[in-house]
């Protein structure tokens, strides 16, 4: 089976002028989509194999530092794979396992990924968190780039119902500027969180079904 797939990366450096990042996008994103533009569920459901025993049956995480992959934006996946190709993101499984795919791999996984029912894992936020969680959503822009259920949209992720450990890593990375921004947005964004705020909005974000 095969789908319409759109390969979307970003140049090895950080562009933080949203034009001069937008462009830079366009550009090799064409460059590299008249390589593999059809991407194949089937074969990348094959490759993903792999993946499972880290990212759970299908993409479902049960594994609360690991990242669910099920129902993901197909473009946040293959953004994410090309940053950890290139070396812009490192992870000592990702980077090694990111260096040997091609652009047809990484759509192919994506596509598969994303074809996926994203079945939660339990997780109860506190009260607290369900009580301010929404207006901090608002606050700091997620609503506005990850989609009012923050399902996420064209490269920009889902993180609705993702594993709350993973969750708060990223944002704590992102606040302290180690976690690699392709255009700047999240780390602007997190720099402005207090410590409880980060709390609170991973905890509300991961209980979202």
């Amino acid at each position: 089976m095969k789908t319409s797939s759109s390969f979307l990366i970003s140049s090895q450096r950080v562009v933080t002028h949203p034009v001069a990042a937008l462009f830079l996008c366009i550009a090799i994103t064409f460059s590299l989509e008249s390589a593999s533009f059809a991407a194949d569920i089937e074969a990348g459901k094959q490759k993903a194999q792999v993946c499972m025993s880290c990212h759970g049956p299908a993409g479902n995480s049960e594994i609360a530092e690991i990242p669910a992959l099920a129902g993901q934006t197909a473009q946040a996946i293959t953004t994410s794979l090309y940053h950890f190709r290139e070396g812009n993101r490192k992870n000592p499984v990702m980077s090694p396992f990111a260096a040997n795919l091609s652009n047809a791999d990484m759509n192919n996984l994506a596509a598969y990924f994303a074809s996926e029912k994203r079945i939660p894992a339990p997780y109860t936020p506190s009260a607290e968190s369900l009580a301010q969680g929404p207006e901090l959503a608002k606050k700091y822009n997620c609503v506005q780039c990850h989609g009012a259920a923050l399902l996420g949209q064209q490269h920009i992720p889902r993180v609705s119902g993702q594993q709350h450990a993973y969750l708060l890593a990223q944002l704590k990375g992102f606040k302290a500027t180690t976690r690699y921004d392709m255009d700047g947005n999240m780390s602007s964004a997190a720099s402005m969180l207090k410590d409880n705020e980060i709390e609170i909005l991973a905890d509300y974000i991961s209980g979202l079904h």
